[in-house]
């Protein structure tokens, strides 16, 4: 595999993820060439990530009426190794690489039913005021269950 400029050690990296979000690769998802179109990538990366938030209760916090924050994306990357195709099973893996006060990098693994790794990818997410759109500071509990 080529060199990845946020993973030092593969292997290492990859034996520290466990949640993931199963996928069906989808008609509509394939271009025609024949495998998942790149933009797909990032849409199986938000609904991990969606997934992943909402088994820890943040995005039950951040859609509430009374909710004075929001999760934003600052930056995406991905990483294709593997080519994807139609009615693929896929485990979209996601985890935190790291927590900073109002920043989350997300690290994501997608692997196909063989255990073969199809794309990597990280994103910057900035948990912001409504009002302002402003960064506001993870809760010391969030950020323990994000690490």
């Amino acid at each position: 595999m080529k060199r990845i400029s946020y993973i030092e050690d593969f292997e290492q990296w990859e034996s520290g993820f466990s949640f993931y979000n199963p996928v069906k690769v989808r008609f509509g998802e394939v271009d025609m060439f024949g495998h998942v179109n790149n933009v797909v990538a990032f849409t199986y990366f938000e609904e991990a990530r969606i997934a992943l938030f909402k088994e820890l209760g943040f995005m039950q916090e951040w859609t509430h009426e009374s909710s004075e924050t929001m999760i934003v994306v600052a930056d995406l990357q991905c990483n294709f190794i593997k080519q994807i195709y139609f009615d693929e099973q896929l485990k979209v893996y996601v985890k935190a690489g790291a927590v900073g006060n109002s920043s989350l990098d997300l690290h994501y693994m997608v692997k196909n039913a063989e255990g073969e790794v199809c794309l990597v990818g990280r994103g910057m997410m900035v948990q912001a005021s409504k009002k302002t759109g402003r960064g506001e500071p993870w809760p010391e509990e969030w950020k323990k269950l994000l690490i």
